[in-house]
């Protein structure tokens, strides 16, 4: 059909004669991962690239994507899909929950979890179900859809940060909670219950480097779908260190004299701080769900075909993802609460730090251990599932900039290495960043409870004014209005209570 032109104002050509893709040196790296769903939507055909190759398009397959790490295998299953999303759905952030409910008392705290989990869990329904067009065009990756549904420029403006921030941020902070675990955990070892330790340890930013070292070692699996067995780790790691955590809160028991008052309603605090306190227990529990932005692409390493598409088996994973983490989340919120009371206030640290440090008299150190074991283990896991399209992007730019097909093996390694290296850093200057969690969080929010709703009235196009078209367009515009408050009580209680830059010092 000879080389046609698309007009996204990014200087962007296709070829389509032999069924490749011409070298798109030009394009910008966040715009890149995009395009080629959206250049044959533009154009009116099926986009070879993304169906599956058992549909009878293996030879028409465009081999640079065929060969990033998002859509390399299409191999995946219903099995595989629960071990990502519930990897990648939990985390450290599922610890502070008791510190929401103590905010927020007992009634409206588990009234607003349970809404939030309604809510997370439509919008991932809606992102399922918008994964393949009717047309058979298979949207792998978030910023694909956000662009197909708002366009280039206004998909590239309200996607870009949120999905960069929730893949490379997470693996970031995930080398801090993740090198701070085993630095924790050598004290245990080496000092035990001693008032003094003369042990000596790695510095903080040492630690950082040992957990990066690793993390980038397991990093070197291909792609999303090989690392299913890595995110069956993290998915039972996550589940075990929750269960382990509530169960000795429960096993504990509370005394007498712990306080259950919401501390929204405590005395002295005027309007502004009561609502700057809820909002952020608000902001704490929407901060619990995370994910978003990897459904779409955990969605595509599924087979699909017109008599079988992937939306049947992802949703069937979904359920039983989330039935998992439903069963971490309320009782580690309401377990964790009922134990510790307002006394689980700790600014970084939850039910962890609340155990470390109070209650390491009642814990076992073989516990204590183990739990960091844990969290090490699922944080190393994590990590591997949320720089994954970190990596696919990086391939993206490198074959662009480079007119080579695909990345060879030194060149994928060298860029998962520096991947690594620019987190580690960024780890190390700023390990304070869990500090700017519910800033960055507010801001990000949108991807969770915003935009899914927003894109269906978009693509699906129902009728104006009718059932769906009010639902979706008012939750869509409610999500926008969270994220709003949620950006404003974070900079409130930043300006409150000041902020511990320790640059440089982990």
């Amino acid at each position: 059909m000879g080389e046609a032109a698309i007009d996204l104002d990014l200087d962007v050509y296709y070829k389509d004669e032999a069924g490749s893709a011409d070298n798109i040196a030009e394009a910008p790296l966040h715009i890149v991962m995009a395009m080629d769903d959206y250049g044959a939507e533009l154009k009116g055909e099926e986009d070879p690239v993304s169906h599956d190759v058992s549909a009878g398009n293996k030879a028409q397959a465009e081999p640079w994507d065929a060969r990033l790490p998002l859509t390399e295998s299409r191999k995946g299953n219903a099995m595989k899909a629960v071990f990502h999303v519930v990897c990648s759905g939990i985390g450290v952030q599922t610890l502070l929950l008791p510190v929401a409910l103590a905010t927020l008392g007992w009634t409206w705290g588990i009234l607003i979890l349970t809404a939030a989990f309604a809510w997370q869990l439509y919008t991932i329904w809606i992102l399922v179900h918008l994964h393949e067009s009717p047309s058979g065009i298979r949207y792998s990756r978030y910023l694909q859809l956000t662009i197909h549904a708002f366009g280039p420029k206004l998909g590239k403006l309200l996607g870009i940060f949120p999905v960069m921030y929730l893949s490379g941020g997470t693996c970031v902070m995930l080398i801090i909670t993740g090198g701070g675990a085993m630095r924790t955990l050598f004290r245990i070892i080496a000092c035990g219950d001693a008032a003094t330790c003369h042990a000596v340890s790695l510095t903080g930013a040492e630690w950082f480097l040992v957990f990066t070292c690793i993390a980038i070692a397991v990093a070197q699996l291909p792609n999303l779908n090989s690392i299913a067995g890595v995110s069956l780790i993290g998915a039972i790691t996550g589940v075990a260190y929750c269960t382990i955590i509530w169960v000795l809160a429960v096993q504990e028991g509370h005394a007498g004299s712990l306080s259950h008052e919401p501390l929204v309603l405590a005395a002295g605090k005027s309007g502004w701080a009561r609502a700057g306190d809820a909002l952020n227990a608000v902001g704490i529990i929407a901060l619990a769900f995370r994910g978003h932005n990897l459904i779409l692409e955990i969605q595509g390493t599924l087979p699909s075909s017109p008599k079988e598409p992937s939306k049947g088996p992802m949703w069937k994973a979904v359920m039983i993802s989330y039935s998992l983490i439903s069963l971490c989340f309320y009782p580690l919120a309401i377990a964790g609460f009922w134990a510790s009371g307002n006394n689980v206030i700790i600014p970084s640290g939850g039910m962890l730090r609340a155990i470390s440090n109070s209650d390491r008299q009642h814990v076992s150190k073989f516990l204590l251990g183990l739990i960091l074991v844990l969290v090490i283990l699922n944080s190393l896991c994590v990590f591997q599932i949320y720089a994954m399209p970190v990596f696919d992007n990086f391939e993206i730019r490198y074959t662009s900039i480079t007119g080579k097909r695909w990345c060879n093996l030194s060149a994928r390694t060298c860029l998962r290495l520096l991947f690594g290296l620019l987190a580690y850093l960024i780890s190390v200057a700023f390990p304070f960043l869990g500090s700017l969690a519910p800033l960055i969080g507010g801001l990000t929010s949108p991807l969770t409870f915003a935009y899914p709703c927003l894109m269906w009235v978009r693509i699906r196009k129902p009728q104006r004014a009718s059932a769906t078209w009010w639902f979706n367009s008012v939750i869509g515009c409610l999500g926008l209005i969270l994220s709003a408050f949620l950006v404003a009580a974070a900079l409130w209680n930043l300006i409150d209570k000041g902020l511990d830059a320790n640059f440089f010092k982990p």
